[in-house]
């Protein structure tokens, strides 16, 4: 797997951080603390594949499986050049405190392959997607390791995966992944349920702030699923989108933009660069805008210890998982920033996922109005329950979320015993 630069702060370095500091905050026992440093399995392998040109290529990925206390394990797949075990390891660590503090069934878990899919065709895709659930058939299943979206798949790449693993079954299992295509026992609202989470977060932090959310200015950092998604609804709240961002570069525009027709622009041209009517920005600079909503939806160690002064926004919602690095979290929370943190913020995905794999399990589908019914109503718990302890003991969403995500995990690990 690719290295990334030295200058570069590891995720997993983060997410063992945030676990010492916790510890130490609610006393978890030593014990508890050392099996939760480590995940419980970490696989990689070697994938290789015919590619279109005849030559044969071969790929790393591998899938963390951190902490299965609460549940099967759960975590989405993300196919990016840069992907690390070091990433994936910190990914599935904080999917295991964000099932906890939705209170989902589930532990954490995540996997990665290390490529490039916009140089890649769809057939390759295809190839190396199944030739991947290939390598992981022994460790992934509906009551096993239930995988999901992330970075740079889609409802089609979990198709392949649905169809591989039931083929090697022989029969359909649907319930084996979550955010399929609709047609194939996908749940409405899957699509934007990360982004809806993050913007009732939001929602609720207006209140608790006295602020309104509509005629909030909101910069989104990252266009693709969650960033797009993110925008779109706000946008209908009423929000004003100041400025977006992709791979390639962002756009800035005072009186704001219709993100729909950002998106059109981007399907069109591959970036939001360009936009008409707006000036162009930077990803770093984009976060440095005066806002009241700055909502990080690219991906980890975005807002650092060199930037973190400079941020403006009143609200910090993380759409991304990890975009805010320790020393960063201490100066905002100086600033009086009101940071959502990533595993409250974005649980909405992993929310709808669940509520997919039930549908899955009893052969049922639900009305898109029943699926946001029931997002809202764990989201709105999910959210009071962190806040209502942030109130108690004045502390920052962060430190409170983790507090309560470990801590259950935690229990569940005492209550379980250690065996034999």
């Amino acid at each position: 797997m690719n290295n990334l630069g030295a200058e570069r702060i590891s995720p997993l370095d983060v997410a063992l951080e945030q676990l010492r500091i916790t510890a130490e905050r609610i006393d978890l026992e030593p014990g508890v603390y050392e099996l939760l440093k480590h995940p419980k399995r970490s696989l990689i392998v070697s994938i290789p594949i015919k590619l279109d040109n005849g030559e044969v290529g071969v790929f790393m990925g591998c899938r963390v499986q951190h902490n299965d206390a609460r549940g099967p394990f759960k975590g989405g797949i993300r196919y990016h050049p840069d992907v690390t075990l070091d990433e994936v390891t910190a990914l599935a660590m904080w999917m295991t405190w964000k099932c906890a503090v939705a209170d989902i069934p589930y532990g954490g878990a995540k996997g990665g392959v290390c490529c490039n899919p916009k140089e890649m065709s769809k057939e390759e895709l295809e190839r190396l997607t199944r030739r991947y659930v290939n390598a992981l058939l022994d460790i992934i299943g509906p009551f096993r390791d239930v995988p999901a979206p992330d970075v740079y798949t889609d409802a089609q790449v979990m198709a392949w995966i649905m169809d591989t693993y039931s083929q090697f079954k022989g029969y359909s299992v649907p319930e084996c992944v979550t955010g399929k295509p609709i047609i194939l026992g996908g749940s409405e609202g899957r699509t934007d349920a990360t982004s809806r989470g993050v913007v009732i977060c939001v929602r609720e932090a207006t209140k608790r702030l006295g602020m309104k959310m509509k005629g909030s200015t909101v910069t989104v950092q990252g266009f693709g699923n969650v960033g797009w998604n993110a925008a779109k609804i706000a946008y209908d709240l009423g929000c004003k989108i100041i400025a977006v961002s992709d791979s390639s570069g962002g756009i800035c525009c005072k009186k704001g933009v219709n993100p729909y027709k950002v998106y059109e622009h981007k399907k069109k041209s591959g970036s939001v660069i360009d936009y008409k009517g707006c000036g162009s920005i930077t990803n770093e600079e984009l976060l440095e805008l005066k806002c009241d909503i700055l909502i990080p939806a690219a991906l980890e160690n975005q807002i650092t210890k060199a930037n973190a002064a400079n941020i403006k926004a009143k609200i910090v919602a993380e759409g991304a998982n990890g975009p805010t690095t320790p020393e960063a979290d201490r100066i905002l929370c100086e600033k009086r920033v009101f940071l959502i943190p990533d595993i409250l913020a974005n649980a909405g995905g992993v929310t709808v996922s669940y509520l997919e794999w039930v549908q899955n399990l009893v052969r049922e589908h639900w009305s898109l109005g029943e699926v946001n019914r029931k997002l809202e109503y764990k989201m709105l718990k999910a959210f009071n329950n962190v806040y209502e302890i942030v109130e108690k003991e004045k502390l920052d969403m962060r430190t409170v979320a983790l507090m309560l995500g470990i801590g259950r995990v935690g229990e569940a690990i005492r209550t379980l015993g250690i065996w034999p």
